[in-house]
């Protein structure tokens, strides 16, 4: 149950590292000699993901891609707390059992 639980914990870390990149990038998108952020997510052997946050030299307006991914890591972090949820509701039913 636990290495469950670690798996929608750091899907949950990283979607939430992508939701405060691209929102960095949306609020500084006028900015001059602004350079754009990016996570890069790993899935580990042992489970779950891993991000890193990256600076990543980007020619033009990416708005559109920004909002994309603002969109994207919103369905990714309450996908993962609706994992972690229903884990914790059957932990929790696991527990009633053996009580």
């Amino acid at each position: 149950m636990s290495i469950g639980l670690s798996t929608a914990l750091s899907g949950i870390s990283v979607a939430n590292e992508r939701l405060r990149a691209s929102a960095n990038n949306i609020a500084n998108t006028q900015t001059s000699d602004f350079r754009r952020q990016q996570v890069e997510a790993q899935t580990l052997e042992s489970g779950g993901v891993k991000g890193q946050l990256r600076q990543v030299n980007s020619v033009g307006n990416a708005a559109e891609t920004d909002l994309m991914t603002q969109k994207s890591a919103t369905y990714a972090f309450v996908a993962n707390l609706r994992v972690l949820q229903t884990q914790l509701d059957a932990s929790g039913t696991m527990l009633d059992i053996h009580a």
